[in-house]
């Protein structure tokens, strides 16, 4: 992988030279492996640890099909799905691989022992297959995650709702935790310039999503002037939500955990603020097993003192079973909630009194189609939404990056570089990131 590395870091090697470059038989990746789903039964969520499960090895590299490209790999970043993956959780993944291969000859690549996690990358097109004409070898590019096979009318309108649709790297194979990714040309976008390669690796999954849920005809369709409550607002999926309230004249109202996560939502230009720690919020009793109105009500309270009485338009819903409840219960007459993840239990449980009788909307998000996932893209690449990486780590600390996640103890988004030597490398308009480069660096905590 070196000599491609060193094409990479030259700067100046051309279109053709990047084409006739040998391609590796095999690649550093992370995996997790099909004859160790069974090695956390019996332990709490919690418990179980992803540097166990995930481990850093060489993998062949997969055949190139028709519209498909390698990319090599310069960075890349932790998403939630990727703790999912490490910890079995709901399912093992390699259900999701083995009907994959049952598609057709050319999925069955996917269908192996072994599962190349991860769904963002930032690096260089290396090949693309038959058909491709769009990218060409030597392209910096960033990847979204959203695999589709569009044959069906169905996704012709909203990719997402396409039968086939996936999420490359939690139910595909080759993903971009690794040197080399393997992914559908659809995917590529054009890298943000102003950007380093771990910082421009950061934002393609949650971005995306955080667009679709809280921006998009297909999400909460967010206006100027509302009231937006977004819950982990310092976080990877809700800095980006607190952005996009910010960028579109809303009004955030963002929940955070500690006074270190209130600053970053402060350093984003939010101003209202609740810290859970302080305000000591107790939505469910201490067995989990009832919910209590009373603290939704508190809750609600609190929300009205920081809006002068005003009630939440839109919910930006991601912890799931912890806040759900108080979520239907705060949102305006009206109101919507918009909800994905349930990083804290998808068993949801609500009062529909507080639903059906004062005409609330829960609107379900997943991902982003791909003219979302551009529209995400490009304002990240005009510098007017930005990265919120916090920490980068390697390749080789991946278990760590995942297990910081897990346990929540990560600050905006994560980073992993791959290919790339060191952070800091990968930008080449030194203009706009001057421009922007105060917001890049309050939202990572400098």
């Amino acid at each position: 992988m070196q000599h491609i590395l060193d094409a990479i870091l030259a700067g100046d090697t051309a279109t053709e030279d990047f084409a006739n470059l040998d391609l590796p038989e095999s690649y550093k990746a992370v995996t997790v492996h099909k004859d160790e789903v069974g090695m956390f039964e019996g332990l709490d969520s919690k418990e179980k640890d992803p540097r166990k499960s995930l481990h850093v090895e060489d993998v062949a590299l997969p055949e190139l099909g028709p519209g498909e490209a390698y990319v090599a790999v310069m960075a890349s970043a932790i998403n939630y799905n990727t703790v999912w993956t490490s910890i079995f959780e709901p399912v093992s993944t390699f259900g999701f691989l083995e009907r994959y291969g049952r598609l057709s000859e050319l999925t069955k690549r996917h269908d192996l022992p072994y599962h190349v996690v991860g769904s963002d990358l930032s690096g260089v097109v290396l090949k693309t297959g038959a058909g491709v004409t769009k990218w060409k070898a030597g392209d910096r590019v960033v990847a979204h995650c959203l695999s589709v096979e569009m044959e069906s009318a169905d996704g012709h309108n909203d990719s997402m709702l396409d039968p086939e649709q996936r999420i490359w790297g939690f139910e595909t194979n080759f993903g971009g935790l690794a040197e080399v990714a393997l992914v559908k040309s659809n995917q590529l976008m054009p890298k943000p310039e102003h950007l380093t390669w771990e910082e421009a690796a950061s934002p393609g999954l949650v971005n995306s999503t955080a667009y679709r849920q809280l921006v998009s005809k297909n999400g909460g369709q967010m206006k100027q002037g509302d009231n937006v409550l977004i819950w982990g607002a310092s976080g990877g999926l809700g800095g980006f939500a607190t952005q996009y309230a910010l960028n579109g004249g809303a009004t955030p109202v963002c929940v955070v955990s500690n006074e270190e996560k209130a600053a970053i939502a402060r350093s984003m230009g939010a101003e209202l603020i609740i810290n859970r720690s302080e305000e000591a919020y107790k939505f469910w009793n201490d067995e989990g097993t009832a919910q209590d109105p009373k603290e939704w009500k508190r809750f609600g309270a609190k929300i009205r003192e920081l809006t002068g009485g005003e009630d939440i338009d839109i919910v930006f819903e991601h912890p799931g079973r912890e806040t759900f409840g108080a979520s239907v219960y705060v949102t305006r007459k009206g109101g919507t909630i918009t909800t994905c993840a349930s990083t804290s239990g998808y068993m949801h449980e609500y009062d529909n009194r507080y639903l059906w009788m004062n005409l609330k909307r829960i609107i379900s998000s997943h991902f982003a189609n791909y003219r979302e996932s551009w529209e995400a893209n490009r304002l990240i690449a005009q510098g007017k939404i930005h990265p919120t990486l916090s920490r980068t780590y390697t390749l080789d600390q991946v278990g760590q990056a995942a297990l910081d996640v897990h346990h929540n103890k990560h600050q905006g988004k994560v980073g992993v570089l791959a290919l790339s030597p060191e952070e800091g490398l990968g930008v080449l308009n030194h203009e706009l990131r001057e421009k922007h480069l105060t917001k890049i660096n309050a939202f990572r905590g400098i």
